[in-house]
This record gives structure tokens, C-alpha cells and sequence, in this order.
């Protein structure tokens, strides 16, 4: 999430609902919360700003990942260069694509979908679609439909161009964000809706059919602490991981290093709506930037990890590392 769009209405998500509390047990969901280990060391993206989110094509062995759009570029069909708050509030995004080592495959850029807190990857035959939010709502930058469109490197693509379908499973739906579970082929929706955040989980078959009856929806509250910003989302088995948290202050702020950092994982079951487990992450605690940005599923060798990124803050770049942990 970027700075200064931690009031933008996704800190609506993170109030814990009666009850709930953190699990003593290591598991969150199906995994286990010990088994932490390094993915993808701190890698560059397309656009030298943060990244917001990642997601796996597991398919082809590669990472996508979304960031703003960086201050100063003029893009096709632009008069002129703009910066970098214009672009965050137009939903401006750039795509990257990675090897599993972290070599730039290519990029696209996607003009006024959103912020990119999660989204989806689909590989089909010799195209690959990526599930995002769509038709950003110009007050905060964040979407309000879903959107599949082929990826193309090198394309600028606008969310108002005439060959972009957009999905509105939840009409009136803010701060709307996809994930895809492709094993039991789910849509997972993100949504806030007259003030309260949920989540929504469609078959794929019938949300491209524009039949859209939730299979479940759920509060998305889960116990959390002040200004804990949510960071992400994901689909798998029967729970929704959710990731919250803030980058490190100074060492006489909320969430100084020596802290450890106040980055958690949460389950909740979506057949009940009840939390199941909540941890801290402990990973790579000597980063010294240190964001939580984005949360994926990834089946590489047949066993399913869940995956979570850091912003690592370099000289004049932000980059993506990349950790997992398994059942």
C-alpha cells in the first residue's frame, strides 16, 4: 500500500469481529507459520515504485507483479509526463513479468484500473490472462469491477477501452480486488460494501458467465492492531488468507525493526466466517524496509506454499522479495 493511502478506506477491513482472537497454534489455515523460508531475493520491477501485490503463474514458472505507475513518465496518448500522485489516483499500474529467478520477462501498462492490492493469474494455451480490478474510482485510485484481459508486453491499456469486459459481481462495490484459486477453479472477490468489507467466492465458470451467485460471503474482520493496513488477499482450500501490516517507522514510532515488525497472516474458514489462526510473520526481520505487499498461492513442484511479499527499500528503487511458507 502506498503512503498516504493508508486512510483510503482499506483500513475499514481490519476491525475484529466479537470474539476472535489470535491462535497459540503455528498454523494459519493449512500452513504452517515455521516454515518461512526466502522465494525470490529483493528483485527490481518494470517502474522503480513499490510493489503492491504478485501473483503466480505456476504454468510457465513465472511472477507477475503490479506496482504504480512512477512519477514523470509520459505514456502513450499522453500530452505530457505526470507525477506520481496523478498517477495513483487515476489507478495507473504497471505490470511486470519475471523468471522464477527474477529476470524481467516483460511488462504492460494498465491505465485507471486501480491500486492492485491483489490479483489473479490464468494461463490458457498460448495466452496468459490476468485477473485485476477495473474502472478506478477516481477519488481514491482503488477499482470498482473485475476485469480479464490477455496479458501483451509492452501494451498501454486503458480500463475504458471498448475491449475490456468488466465484471460487477457486487454492484456499488468500493475498493473491489480479485484473486484466483485455479485448482478448484474459484474467483475470489475483495470487496467493501456500504462500509463493510467481505469477501465473495464465485465459480470461474459461472463470474465469466456473468451469473454472479456467491458460493460463500464473509465479514472480512479479523483481529488486528492500530492502523494495521490491509495488504492482500488469497484463495485456497477452505480459507482466505489475509495480510496486514506497515512498513517499519523510526525507532520511536508504532512499528520500529527491534519490534520485529507488526506483519500478520490470517485464516478465515469461509464455509463459517470464523478466524482461523492469526500470525506474526517473522521472515527477514533485518530488511531495512520492510513492507508487507501482497499474498499468492503457488503449486510449483505439485505442493502448494503460500507466499508473501516485502517492498525493500533500495537507493532510487523499491523491489520485491518474495517469501513462502507450507503446510
Amino acid at each position: 500500500m502506498a503512503a498516504g493511502l493508508g486512510t483510503s478506506g482499506l483500513a475499514w477491513a481490519l476491525r475484529p469481529g466479537p470474539g476472535e482472537q489470535g491462535d497459540p497454534q503455528p498454523l494459519a489455515g493449512e500452513f504452517d507459520m515455521r516454515t518461512g523460508a526466502q522465494l525470490l531475493a529483493p528483485t527490481p520491477l518494470f517502474n522503480t515504485t513499490g510493489p503492491q501485490s504478485f501473483a503466480f503463474d505456476d504454468t510457465n514458472g513465472q511472477v507477475y507483479a503490479l506496482q504504480t505507475v512512477q512519477s514523470g513518465l509520459q505514456l502513450d496518448g499522453e500530452d505530457e509526463a505526470r507525477d506520481s500522485g496523478e498517477r495513483k489516483s487515476a489507478g495507473d499500474m504497471c505490470l511486470t513479468r519475471l523468471s522464477s529467478s527474477g529476470k524481467t520477462l516483460g511488462h504492460m501498462y494498465l491505465r485507471g484500473f486501480g491500486h492492485g492490492i491483489s490479483f489473479g493469474v490464468e494461463p490458457t494455451g498460448s495466452r496468459t490472462y490476468i485477473w485485476l480490478e477495473g474502472r478506478a474510482d477516481p477519488e481514491s485510485g482503488y477499482g470498482r469491477t473485475v476485469v480479464r484481459v490477455p496479458f501483451k508486453d509492452g501494451e498501454v491499456l486503458d480500463s475504458s477501452h471498448e475491449s475490456v469486459r468488466h465484471f460487477d459481481p457486487v454492484p456499488g462495490s468500493v475498493d473491489v480486488c480479485p484473486a484466483l484459486d485455479l485448482e478448484d477453479e474459484r474467483v475470489l472477490v475483495s470487496h467493501e460494501e456500504e462500509g463493510v468489507h467481505r469477501f465473495s467466492v464465485y465459480g470461474m465458470a459461472d463470474f465469466l458467465d456473468g451469473r454472479f451467485d456467491a458460493a460463500q460471503t464473509i465479514r472480512a474482520g479479523v483481529q488486528v492492531k492500530e492502523e494495521e493496513w490491509f495488504q492482500g488477499c488469497a484463495l485456497y482450500g477452505d480459507y482466505v488468507y489475509v495480510l496486514t501490516g506497515n512498513p517499519y517507522s523510526g525507532k520511536n514510532g508504532k512499528n520500529p525493526r527491534k519490534s520485529g515488525g507488526n506483519t500478520y497472516i490470517s485464516a478465515i474458514d469461509v464455509r463459517t466466517g470464523k478466524a482461523q489462526g492469526r500470525h506474526h510473520v517473522t521472515v527477514a526481520p533485518d530488511l531495512a524496509f520492510r513492507e508487507p505487499e501482497g499474498i499468492a498461492i503457488s503449486r510449483v513442484g505439485g505442493q502448494p506454499a503460500l507466499c508473501i511479499g516485502f517492498s525493500v527499500k533500495e537507493k532510487d528503487r523499491r523491489d520485491l522479495a518474495l517469501y513462502r511458507f507450507t503446510p
